[in-house]
């Protein structure tokens, strides 16, 4: 698509939005050079504090669940925002603010086409979905043939679906040089070096199924127990998480390190990464840490299984099954020199598939479907396979 698009993306986070976040602003970077771009978000959210920084960029401040009388004040800000845009598209990112965008949107002077992207394995068969599909959807993104299988039997089985999978910008992530691995170990561990380190960007949830991982660890022999180290990136866990931690044994190996705007230099100190989540729908940790080199072992949830080829950039295990786990670290720690052949698999995909291109090329496309529908082609199939199976 030539034209010169005005493109509106909406979030309703007022925190952390976590992969939400990524998502747009990845979008953002990508879309900004050719074509004009705005967010709406919460004022509080990370995603406004994070595109308040992009030149080029307008953000405003709109909270989607408000509550009292504050509906009127935000209704009023997108009305305005929708009216005076002159957006051509509204890419909206959850079911709040989906419905506020719907809402507006029938009253506001113009009309832009809505794309709703499904970033959750949240069932849809609500009223509200229903109502969401029939007056407030004129296509639907999926981030993964997992999700796009649950829209087509879903509510939204009215509206065009296509599966765009993640992209990310596999020159930021990218493998570090060795002298830095050494030192990001040593201040994150000291001196032990010998030990083998595992790390996870997918946040501190319990729904992201870290506490697994613990558990298979402390049950491991404790000779190969005591030469495990785990890195966390995300929200402080709750004080229940840490005391499993200290049940468990494993204070003194595992790492906390906070929220992150940036998770490379966890990535960079890592010999494997792992997304063990009870539910998922594609994963940008996973993605971003098979384009820093490493190879990650996920669980069988959701999409999750799309970005690895078990055994060869990766593992895939049954999810919240810690007895396979133990089993599986086990081997691992038991060939540590194969770390580095499969981490380096694992880059090769990333290259080869989690890319840019893909990723913004599947989303143009889908804007011409909403706004060209006539001359509108389905994504080429070699898009569905960017999710790396």
């Amino acid at each position: 698509m030539e034209e010169k698009l005005r493109v509106l993306f909406t979030n309703f986070h007022r925190g952390n939005g976590g992969g939400h976040d990524t998502y747009v602003m990845n979008l953002v970077t990508g879309l900004k050079p050719a074509h004009q771009v705005a967010i709406a978000a919460p004022k509080t959210s990370r995603l406004f504090r994070l595109a308040s920084g992009h030149a080029g960029v307008a953000v405003t401040p709109v909270d989607f669940a408000p509550r009292g009388l504050g509906w009127l004040r935000e209704i009023w800000i997108l009305w305005r925002l929708i009216s005076l845009g002159r957006f051509d598209v509204i890419h909206v990112n959850g079911s709040a603010d989906h419905k506020l965008v719907m809402l507006v949107r029938m009253i506001a002077l113009r009309r832009p086409r809505i794309v709703y992207t499904k970033h959750n394995d949240h069932r849809c068969r609500s009223f509200g979905n229903w109502l969401r599909a029939q007056f407030g959807t004129d296509h639907v993104i999926a981030v993964s043939d997992y999700v796009a299988a649950k829209l087509r039997n879903s509510t939204y089985r009215r509206v065009p679906v296509s599966t765009v999978p993640h992209g990310l910008d596999t020159a930021y992530f990218a493998p570090p040089a060795r002298t830095e691995v050494h030192a990001l170990r040593e201040r994150y561990f000291g001196m032990d070096r010998a030990c083998t380190v595992f790390v996870s960007s997918a946040g501190t949830r319990y729904e992201k199924g870290w506490t697994d991982l613990l558990e298979a660890i402390a049950q491991l022999p404790g000779r190969l127990r005591s030469g495990v180290r785990v890195v966390l990136a995300g929200e402080a866990p709750l004080p229940c998480m840490t005391a499993k931690v200290a049940e468990l044994g494993l204070s003194e190996q595992v790492l906390f390190t906070g929220l992150l705007d940036d998770v490379r230099p966890v990535l960079a100190a890592g010999h494997a990464a792992f997304v063990l989540s009870r539910s998922e729908t594609l994963s940008f940790a996973c993605r971003e840490a098979m384009a820093m080199g490493l190879p990650v072992l996920v669980s069988d949830a959701g999409g999750l299984p799309e970005n690895v080829t078990d055994g060869q950039d990766g593992w895939v295990m049954p999810c919240a099954d810690v007895g396979a786990l133990g089993r599986r670290l086990a081997q691992i720690l038991a060939a540590p020199d194969r770390l580095v052949a499969m981490g380096a698999a694992a880059r090769v995909k990333s290259e080869a598939c989690f890319g840019m291109a893909a990723f913004i090329g599947g989303t143009l496309a889908v804007y011409q479907a909403v706004l060209e529908p006539d001359t509108y082609k389905p994504l080429p199939a070699a898009l569905a396979e960017t999710s790396g199976r």
